[in-house]
């Protein structure tokens, strides 16, 4: 079994309705440096992030706080009431929640991966004065859309949330954790065993009938009603002033989800509206380049909040 170096605490934060839960290193009460907050991608855990925190150096571990909380409705942050789907822009009032939970009026830096990537970027446009420095890891955001997909959209919608009301969307569950583990090495590969078999037991829970379920409610298969806006994600991106580092993993996520419908030229040809950005490639990794590379990534992360060069 994978053994932490930086083992976490949890903490409960009542949120917008949600119990929020969150994973934390270091003390709030002693921290001199900005506080750093993680977010973690569609259907994971904050418990995600532990192996690039596990390789941060001591030094800059050191007087800072670091956060990764759940999302409503992945792992320990259970709504109250059950949501029969959930909408994207609630991320941002909970992210701003969050964030003046951990550092009040203080910027915070801010990293996100995928989903958490794209909400990063969205809410460091919402709110740039509320972010210092932002590291966006695969968090590309969507193909472009258009208007005259929005009747089938909507109707997709509905007919989703019916499907989820009988259950038919419900997410697969195991035997035992170690089918867990064996279900997150199938889909990503270079997932060691031993972080595997850790992950498992945050990813997923035990119920009473010995089943491990995974900690994501399966309302979040359902497709958003909204269309994406590329116009409208310009012009949050416009509207960055903190410092971005773009981080992509060698292997083409893009081109495996889209193909020619949405590629890294055109995404780069996006990330052109943030004034103030870099990008770098991380080798021999996938999506999931936080457990692939988490050395690698976690010096990429230090150097450029301590604004070195990368």
């Amino acid at each position: 079994m994978y053994q932490e170096r930086h083992p976490a605490r949890s903490e409960t934060v009542p949120i917008r309705g949600v119990a929020y839960h969150l994973r934390l290193w270091g003390d709030q009460a002693t921290a001199r440096l900005p506080p750093l907050v993680l977010l973690h991608g569609w259907m994971d855990v904050g418990a995600s992030w532990q192996f690039v925190v596990d390789a941060f150096s001591s030094p800059f571990l050191q007087g800072r706080l670091v956060v990764a909380p759940d999302w409503r409705g992945f792992g320990l942050s259970t709504p109250a009431q059950r949501a029969d789907c959930y909408h994207f822009v609630d991320y941002l009032a909970d992210l701003d929640h969050l964030i003046d939970h951990v550092a009040g009026k203080q910027p915070v830096d801010l990293v996100g991966h995928s989903m958490g990537g794209n909400i990063a970027m969205m809410y460091a446009g919402a709110r740039p004065a509320r972010i210092r420095r932002l590291v966006n890891l695969e968090g590309f955001g969507l193909p472009a859309t258009q208007a005259a997909q929005a009747p089938n959209r909507y109707a997709q919608w509905m007919d989703e949330i019916r499907q989820c009301e009988r259950g038919e969307l419900a997410l697969k569950d195991y035997d035992s954790a170690e089918g867990v583990a064996r279900r997150l090495t199938k889909t990503n590969p270079r997932l060691p065993a031993d972080k595997a078999t850790w992950l498992a037991r945050h990813w997923a829970r035990q119920g009473g009938d010995g089943r491990w379920r995974i900690l994501g409610d399966a309302a979040h298969k359902i497709t958003s009603a909204q269309l994406y806006r590329v116009d409208e994600a310009l012009a949050l991106y416009a509207a960055i002033t903190a410092p971005v580092l773009d981080i992509q993993a060698e292997s083409d996520s893009l081109g495996q989800w889209w193909g020619e419908r949405f590629t890294r030229a055109q995404y780069r040809e996006r990330l052109a509206r943030v004034r103030d950005h870099r990008s770098t490639l991380v080798a021999d990794a996938g999506h999931m380049l936080h457990h692939d590379q988490p050395e690698t990534v976690a010096r990429l992360i230090e150097r450029f909040l301590e604004k070195k060069t990368l």
